[in-house]
């Protein structure tokens, strides 16, 4: 009977976010299992939008194919593929399932405001993950602030404030993800801070206060070469 009860408890404990204890209420759930009526265009379906049309020409960048949907940037776009479902929250957990298939690969997940008019495009705060590290970004207060992106795009050099505005609003951390293999990831923001565990270990943490944004409305998985991502969650804690 107690190896029983042991065995149990280490299978529960091995358990990922999105099989265990929910953390909130399920306020998106996506595996992808459908099909497109076209192969020319983009259509994700169940929500999502991309930045194709406007960026790539028209050309498809987005393909439902096996159960997963694959991110792949055209050769004429002019910017990384953003695939972007609403998803408003002020604290949650995004969990999802992703596949990088080369060594310059990345997938961002990037939450944004489009009615917060003190950043560029409404961009909050990211997680980008490579084969190599994981990246915390606290965009609000860093270098999507408004004034700072803008200096930047004019090749302008920043004022005293906004270089030292930038510093310390990004935390890199080495953790390996295998090419060709499938990971899960979870990602939590509560408050001021934002945490990641990636295939069931903590990865780190990153306190910013552009984390605390209040209103985070937009998921964009931001993808500026190729990514496949599957069994995407969003949970909304507690009554936020």
């Amino acid at each position: 009977m107690k190896r029983f009860l042991l065995t149990a408890l280490m299978c529960f404990t091995c358990l990922p976010l999105t099989a265990a204890a929910a953390p909130g209420r399920l306020i998106l759930q996506d595996d992808f299992a459908r099909n497109e009526s076209q192969e020319k265009t983009d259509e994700p379906g169940g929500g999502w939008t991309t930045n194709s049309k406007s960026r790539a020409k028209g050309h498809k960048q987005v393909d439902l194919r096996d159960g997963a949907m694959h991110i792949f940037i055209h050769a004429e776009a002019d910017h990384a593929v953003s695939v972007v479902h609403a998803a408003e929250f002020t604290d949650g957990t995004v969990g999802l399932r992703f596949m990088l298939e080369d060594a310059r690969d990345s997938l961002g997940l990037d939450f944004a405001d489009l009615q917060c008019k003190e950043v560029h495009a409404g961009h909050l705060l990211a997680v980008r993950v490579t084969p190599k590290q994981v990246v915390f970004q606290d965009l609000k207060t860093g270098g999507m602030r408004l004034d700072i992106h803008t200096a930047r795009t004019a090749k302008q050099k920043l004022s005293a404030e906004q270089e030292q505005a930038v510093k310390g609003k990004q935390k890199s951390v080495a953790q390996a993800s295998a090419i060709g293999q499938w990971h899960d990831l979870q990602v939590k923001i509560a408050g001021d801070e934002l945490s990641v565990v990636l295939d069931g270990k903590a990865v780190g943490t990153f306190k910013s206060p552009g984390i605390g944004h209040p209103t985070k409305k937009l998921l964009r998985l931001a993808v500026p070469r190729n990514a496949v991502v599957d069994d995407v969650k969003i949970w909304r804690a507690g009554g936020s």
